[in-house]
């Protein structure tokens, strides 16, 4: 009884003063308490040293809403910006040797935010959230044991790969990235019939051709998250932690377990280094060499 009365008194006092002459209901905020507005949208991005403006209303309209999403998913975007300074270490240099664009870690980002143990409804997996019959046209372990798709290293230069080979085919990097989403047949499907050549241009679902201009705004966050409202510090993002040592194994590992104790550390700590390892022990019954981090 006590807590229903105190509950309906803390009401009437909070209607009350919205009912206050001079009050409305916003001056219960505190002058800017409120979350700024999604930035403008820009004249123009270079992504993957391609132009794009948006003189263009389709064009103004599609970015303006990227940008406003990035704004309100405000738990995604503050983790998906503290998590950049881990993983944007690993993979930029891989990008560079691989002579892929180092804009295309963006689309890493909104791939899976970034988490490299995520899995999709669809059966995608890893911070790049590759099928697994791609992985393995491109030469990554997909089994119980093993899923390479988890190992952030190997799975971006498969996702290079891809790309390099999406470009090959379409001729620039914007309609490459595109094909990321939509499959490469599909794209080429697509230019075919409507006989363009830019997926800027073509009538695609709504996914993919959303899925270009949150690569434009996903740019734009990165460079300046204040412009989003976002406070992220570089004291507030996860940093890289290298591994203490690397161990390569060429046989079975019959117990991770007593593998991670014999390196001074617990199946936690290695599971959590290794999350390519997908059960308790390593057969490897046909003698491949791996690399086991050991934090």
């Amino acid at each position: 009884m006590y807590v229903y009365m105190m509950i309906k008194f803390l009401l009437c006092v909070l209607l009350g003063s919205l009912a206050a002459p001079g009050l409305s209901a916003q001056s219960v905020f505190l002058p800017g308490s409120l979350h700024p507005k999604a930035p403008a949208v820009p004249e123009y991005v270079v992504f993957a040293g391609d132009t794009v403006r948006f003189d263009r209303p389709d064009f103004y309209e599609r970015m303006d809403r990227e940008l406003i999403s990035f704004t309100y998913m405000h738990t995604n975007t503050t983790l998906v910006l503290k998590r950049s300074a881990r993983y944007f270490k690993i993979v930029e240099p891989i990008l560079e040797a691989q002579g892929v664009p180092d804009d295309f870690k963006y689309l890493m980002a909104i791939e899976s935010n970034l988490d490299p143990k995520a899995v999709s409804g669809a059966g995608a997996a890893g911070i790049w959230q590759i099928m697994k019959s791609t992985a393995q046209s491109h030469g990554l372990e997909v089994s119980s044991e093993v899923d390479e798709r988890f190992n952030v290293e190997k799975e971006t230069v498969a996702a290079c790969e891809y790309f390099k080979e999406a470009y090959e085919k379409f001729g620039d990097w914007i309609t490459a990235a595109a094909s990321y989403n939509a499959g490469q047949n599909g794209i080429a499907r697509r230019v075919d019939s409507q006989r363009q050549s830019s997926a800027l241009e073509l009538w695609m679902p709504e996914e993919t051709m959303r899925y270009i201009f949150r690569l434009f705004a996903a740019k734009m966050l990165f460079a300046d998250p204040s412009a989003f409202g976002f406070d992220v510090t570089p004291a507030d993002m996860y940093p890289y932690n290298p591994p203490r040592t690397v161990v390569t194994v060429s046989g079975p590992i019959p117990s991770l377990v007593d593998f991670a104790e014999e390196h001074g550390t617990t199946y936690k700590a290695v599971k959590e280094a290794n999350p390519w390892l997908r059960s308790d022990k390593l057969t490897n019954k046909s003698g491949r060499t791996y690399r086991i981090a050991i934090p």
